[in-house]
């Protein structure tokens, strides 16, 4: 049976941490590094993943893909706590008085033209 050896993560974004004030990065799990008995290595990738929607400021031609290794106490799309200076997502719920950022791949409602004309039906 296969064997999973990491997960694979891509930088969806940063967040300014409330506490301390520094930008952190948000993390989203894709996949996964798995190796079968006979010790070769595959990559299983979420259906959903498109790299092409990612930020890319920089217009690059390709994207990076983080390995972690697992950790089932970490939640969904988070790489573990020691993970060679990468940075966490925050956590998923916000103090009640304070605006929650918008869900992981959701476009944010800020960056976009608000319609001021009416539906013409």
């Amino acid at each position: 049976m296969a064997q999973k050896l990491r997960d694979i993560a891509v930088k969806t974004g940063e967040y300014l941490d409330r506490q301390s004030g520094q930008t952190k990065g948000r993390w989203q799990n894709v996949g996964a590094l798995m190796k079968n008995d006979d010790g070769s290595e595959f990559i299983i990738m979420h259906r959903w993943f498109n790299p092409a929607g990612l930020p890319n400021p920089d217009n690059r031609d390709s994207v990076v893909m983080s390995c972690f290794k697992p950790n089932r106490q970490q939640g969904k799309g988070q790489p573990p706590a020691n993970n060679g200076g990468y940075q966490q997502p925050p956590p998923n719920q916000a103090p009640q008085s304070q605006q929650q950022p918008p869900p992981y791949g959701a476009p944010d409602p800020s960056q976009y033209d608000t319609f001021d004309d009416e539906i013409p039906f």
